[in-house]
């Protein structure tokens, strides 16, 4: 694989964004939707995928996984319990399939965003982030890159996953070309990242890899990157970022790729509150353009933006993922409440203006570096 410069998302880019029908996404109600789960929040869908990328089906449903945690206290402290649910997709309906793995079967005290594909074998390779440590006495930001490959099983009209598979740890950030992510203190949006592995097979040379949300070094502090990690023989390396966000942003997360009509779209998703300064630029998903994988890509639509939220509610959704069919999902996040930042309001008011389920959906058309969003029928 050819040794290409990362690219580098910069100020001069941010000069160019500007709010249009093409990259706003339809105000909705975060609070009105329904839920998939009434007692479990729910965020950072994934499908788990075929090797070509489309959804699994089984039985007539799309087998899908998310983050959960019980839908009680502060929306915020999710993030201390988070397991990753089992989900059936029948077109607009959504089965509950319950927690993916057993209980302590993960490194971590939590299990946060990941990518999953199904292999011949029957086996489903499930990549996750493993946070903090089993067993800790309080939840600390330690983040590992972990797989899974436990049997898909389909019985009596039920789908799981068996529970005997190990969990076993294949990535760690180097400390060179990425920082450690072993914060013990810290919070969601202000600690470095070694997270959200995001499968992808390379159309080009069939291989295996994986993109991975990190942090590198930027003056005092640290900048956000998509690391890229490549399977060879059964294992996986670490390679050069595929981009950097120097001075701009500190946390691009579940970053993951689409190819289409021959382009590589590279997304992300980064929140406001995390830009330099914060509230530069509005929480949405961003993307770069290349004609392979590893470059030389270019911002899309000058400045990177790809959706935002509407300015009258700037936190509604989160977390999008872009599909091969282009379709986009993402959940809904909070309702915007007269002027506050729901995620530092007491608990009460902000779970009374949190969604804490599925989005509407979106549809993209892509254009060579241009794009446009609008809803799916």
């Amino acid at each position: 694989m050819g040794a290409e410069r990362p690219a580098r998302w910069t100020r001069r880019h941010l000069e160019l964004l500007t709010a249009t029908d093409t990259t706003t996404a339809p105000v909705c109600d975060p609070a009105a939707l329904p839920r998939i789960l009434p007692d479990h929040d729910l965020w950072d869908l994934w499908p788990i995928q075929e090797e070509d990328g489309a959804p699994s089906v089984i039985d007539g449903g799309e087998l899908w996984m998310a983050l959960s945690a019980p839908a009680l206290g502060h929306p915020e402290e999710r993030h201390h319990q988070a397991r990753i649910r089992l989900l059936g997709r029948y077109g607009e309906e959504w089965e509950d399939l319950g927690n993916a793995f057993a209980d302590g079967a993960s490194p971590g005290s939590r299990e946060w965003s990941g990518s999953a594909v199904r292999r011949p074998d029957g086996t489903v390779s499930v990549y996750y982030t493993a946070a903090g440590r089993r067993g800790e006495a309080r939840p600390t930001y330690r983040q590992s890159v972990v797989e899974t490959r436990p049997v898909l099983v389909a019985e009596g009209g039920r789908v799981t996953l068996r529970r005997d598979a190990e969990h076993r740890e294949i990535l760690r950030s180097d400390g060179r070309m990425y920082l450690p992510a072993d914060e013990t203190d810290g919070s969601p949006g202000n600690i470095r990242a070694f997270r959200d592995p995001g499968w992808f097979r390379d159309p080009a040379d069939g291989r295996d890899y994986l993109l991975v949300a990190a942090s590198t070094a930027w003056d005092d502090r640290f900048t956000g990157a998509v690391a890229l990690a490549e399977s060879r023989a059964g294992a996986w390396s670490l390679r050069p970022p595929l981009l950097v966000a120097e001075g701009v942003n500190h946390e691009l997360e579940r970053p993951h790729l689409v190819v289409h009509r021959s382009w590589y779209y590279l997304f992300f998703c980064t929140q406001r509150h995390t830009f330099h300064p914060a509230d530069r630029a509005p929480t949405g998903l961003y993307g770069f353009a290349a004609p392979s994988l590893t470059g030389p890509y270019e911002p899309l639509n000058g400045s990177g933006l790809v959706i935002r939220n509407p300015s009258a509610e700037p936190d509604q959704a989160y977390s999008w993922l872009v599909l091969p069919d282009l379709q986009v999902v993402a959940f809904a996040n909070y309702r915007a409440h007269q002027g506050l930042d729901l995620r530092q309001a007491e608990a009460a008011r902000a779970r009374a203006h949190f969604g804490g389920t599925v989005a509407p959906r979106l549809r993209l058309t892509l254009d060579g570096l241009a794009t446009s969003v609008t809803t799916c029928e």
